[in-house]
């Protein structure tokens, strides 16, 4: 069982590009392992497996978005054994897993403020502080500062950092390190010492959700970003566009990559958090390029413990005191300190996505199913559209029937037209200037104020075949403008009328009736 399992989960393995995904599926497989164990009869191999077995492991997970997710990874592994590939269990396992309820919500307009206003306060000071500490560096390097004064002694301590990832240190006997100049430097927090120059890993997840929250990226970017690479924005002199490349792991079966193109104009443009992004982490990745030659990636930040390397494997591995990317872990540690309820980035790339309303690094259908349909705020928010809609859809459908009132004969004190008789001009839904009727004769028909009686009859019957007859002389879509209404609400009289009344109609048009219909369709009749 367990080499049967093992080459099913090679086999499935074949074109995953995450140890995550891996470990995801390992630990599922895992569990399915463990019910096998506990059955009364447990198979010594795949080919002993039972549908009464998988229809009750698929009881236990059927209920849950844990369980369905689970059930859905098993299914793929075992099918990849060549003898589950026919009969009942084949059958058993071709069963259909509802896809999990999407757990997530985007952020209401008061949350996503908060999340923002957090990353922003925290990511903005250490940018702040890092291009002051740069520049002090700069004009060290320069020779611009008086030798021996406080920031020339900052200044030289700042090169150190820069050259070396960590401000020079005193080692005691035992191996404890102590801040030189700490007087100097105003403190021996990561602030005032090695902060000065590099982020931490709280300020690069600050960064990483602006970023999110601006571009709708997935939190498995920032593990290998290259640093954008920039030109000049055509017929600009003062803007910067970068070129990003975004990278997507699990579309089509492995890694997908496309670029976007994203301009800085000014505080106001999108390209600014880019251009921020890029100065504070600048003195981090020229250290990373001078430890490893040909580093070149974007979110980097210095480790408060060098000396511990993570162990996540999606991640580029440390360099020196540098560490690469963001992790969950990081996320969740963020969200937590900065008093917020869980990780962000799920739901802010949710609210990134339906707030843009169009696909962010997936398909369409994707967009629609994960993202837009089951999102309460994008729910709430379609009500009105669906309601204007609805009344336009009523409103459509009232123009396409016949409108006024089916008599049994004249009355005297209605007014003939082409079409019917008028039961008060002065009330139309299509006023005149002057405070008469506006309307032609053939929206007679779908005003409430017409009255048509058997004497109307012929004249209407032959007035629905010459409109008929128009379909085989004009386009398509000419006709549809112009008779299409007017044809719907003939045919609504029609049926009213009752189809055998309304063809012995026919035997009694007049040629006043002829007249009229020809005065009627006569434009659209013309040569």
């Amino acid at each position: 069982m367990q080499r049967s399992l093992a080459r099913a989960f090679a086999a499935q393995s074949r074109n995953w590009t995450s140890h995550r995904t891996a470990k995801g599926c390992w630990d599922k497989i895992e569990q399915f392992a463990i019910f096998l164990a506990g059955l009364d009869n447990p198979p010594g191999d795949l080919d002993g497996l039972t549908v009464a077995a998988l229809q009750t492991w698929r009881d236990q997970h059927i209920g849950t978005n844990t369980g369905r997710s689970r059930l859905a990874t098993v299914r793929a592994v075992l099918q990849r054994d060549p003898r589950l590939a026919a009969g009942p269990v084949a059958d058993e396992l071709a069963r259909r897993v509802p896809a999990p309820t999407p757990s997530k919500q985007s952020y209401e307009e008061s949350e996503r403020d908060i999340v923002v206003l957090t990353a922003q306060r925290q990511f903005r000071a250490a940018w702040l502080r890092i291009g002051e500490n740069t520049r002090l560096m700069n004009r060290w390097r320069a020779g611009d500062l008086i030798e021996g004064s406080r920031e020339w002694r900052i200044g030289k301590v700042l090169d150190h950092l820069a050259r070396t990832g960590d401000v020079p240190r005193t080692v005691y006997p035992g191996g404890q390190k102590h801040v030189k100049n700490h007087r100097l430097l105003g403190g021996r927090d990561s602030e005032k010492t090695w902060g000065r120059l590099f982020l931490d890993h709280g300020e690069l997840t600050a960064l990483a959700v602006l970023l999110t929250d601006r571009f709708g990226w997935n939190l498995s970017q920032y593990d290998r970003m290259p640093v954008p690479t920039t030109g000049p924005s055509a017929g600009e002199t003062r803007s910067r566009t970068y070129q990003v490349h975004v990278e997507k792991h699990r579309a089509g079966g492995g890694r997908w990559f496309s670029t976007e193109n994203i301009t800085d104009s000014g505080a106001d443009s999108p390209g600014r958090l880019l251009t921020q992004a890029m100065e504070a982490t600048a003195p981090a990745r020229a250290l990373a390029h001078s430890l490893a030659p040909g580093t070149d990636l974007l979110m980097v930040a210095r480790s408060h413990r060098p000396d511990k390397e993570h162990r996540d494997r999606d991640r580029p591995p440390q360099i020196g005191p540098l560490s690469f990317g963001v992790s969950d872990d990081m996320a969740s540690w963020w969200a937590q300190v900065s008093g917020l309820h869980g990780s962000p980035f799920q739901r802010a790339r949710r609210t990134t996505v339906t707030g843009e309303g169009r696909p962010l690094q997936h398909s369409q259908g994707t967009h629609e199913s994960r993202y837009v349909l089951p999102d309460k705020k994008v729910q709430r928010a379609s009500r009105a559209v669906f309601e204007a809609g609805a009344y336009e859809a009523l409103q459509q459908a009232k123009s396409a029937v016949f409108g006024g009132t089916v008599t049994g004969g004249p009355d005297p004190g209605h007014q003939e037209t082409a079409t019917a008789d008028c039961g008060d001009e002065k009330a139309s839904p299509w006023p005149a200037p002057d405070g008469g009727c506006g309307a032609d004769f053939l929206l007679c028909l779908a005003c409430p104020n017409a009255h048509v009686h058997p004497g109307h009859h012929p004249r209407l019957a032959l007035l629905r075949e010459q409109v008929l007859s128009l379909q085989s002389v004009l386009d398509d879509r000419d006709f549809r403008e112009r008779w299409s209404d007017h044809l719907a609400r003939l045919d609504n009289l029609r049926e009213r009328v009752g189809l055998t009344a309304w063809t012995a109609d026919l035997a009694r048009v007049t040629d006043r009736d002829r007249s009229l219909v020809r005065l009627l369709v006569k434009e659209d009749l013309a040569p």
